[in-house]
């Protein structure tokens, strides 16, 4: 896939449910737990594989409802700036248009919410790959599938008494803890595999001017 080219300053919205897992044990020490800040996470290397699905969504006048991004990738907690470095993976079903304005909204390069939330993290993007995209949101089975190359199933919800918030969806959109059957992304660029670790379901809503 081409690298986006599409402008900046374009008004763009999107919203829908989110899922993610990573390789960190439940609770995710790196998410807000009662409105207490993160902290390191787990296993100094976190790795990660997280899923939107757009319900509602436009960059400028391109309709993008009903299309899924999926980004996987990791980062070290022990290098400086803990930078990401990531593979996205963009809805088969987008045009060429829709696909390059998803990149630029999830990569963070259209700015809004995302580079406020997370975009300003990802140091090295691997690779941005069009895939069929399937992704289940019902609760406490959610499930993330992106062709060969991302398998992820939900166990059941983690218990918590506390509010937990996760700052990639924003940290004012509290959701569920999850612990995940299986986390396996097989790329090029990342070959990982976990089970029995953590997840976190809610929704999100970006936008930009």
């Amino acid at each position: 896939m081409t690298r986006p080219t599409l402008a900046k300053g374009r008004p763009w919205r999107v919203a829908g449910p989110y899922v993610e897992a990573c390789n960190c044990d439940a609770i995710c020490p790196c998410r807000s737990v009662g409105g207490r800040d993160g902290k390191r996470a787990t296993y100094q290397l976190c790795q990660f594989a997280i899923a939107w699905t757009v319900r509602d969504g436009h960059f400028s006048n391109v309709d993008l409802s009903d299309l899924g991004v999926v980004m996987a990738g990791y980062w070290d907690e022990d290098e400086a700036g803990a930078p990401w470095r990531v593979v996205l993976y963009v809805d088969s079903k987008a045009s060429d248009e829709q696909s390059a304005a998803l990149a630029d909204i999830f990569l963070g390069r259209a700015g809004g919410t995302p580079s406020s939330n997370y975009a300003g993290a990802i140091r090295d993007v691997l690779a941005i790959r069009r895939a069929r995209i399937e992704i289940d949101h019902k609760r406490g089975s959610q499930k993330i599938r992106v062709g060969d190359a991302i398998e992820v199933r939900a166990r059941a919800p983690f218990p918590s008494a506390e509010t937990v918030a996760c700052g990639v969806p924003g940290l004012d959109r509290p959701g569920v803890e999850l612990v995940h059957e299986v986390m396996k992304v097989t790329d090029p660029f990342l070959d990982f595999e976990f089970h029995g670790r953590c997840g976190f379901a809610t929704d999100f809503d970006y936008s930009g001017s």
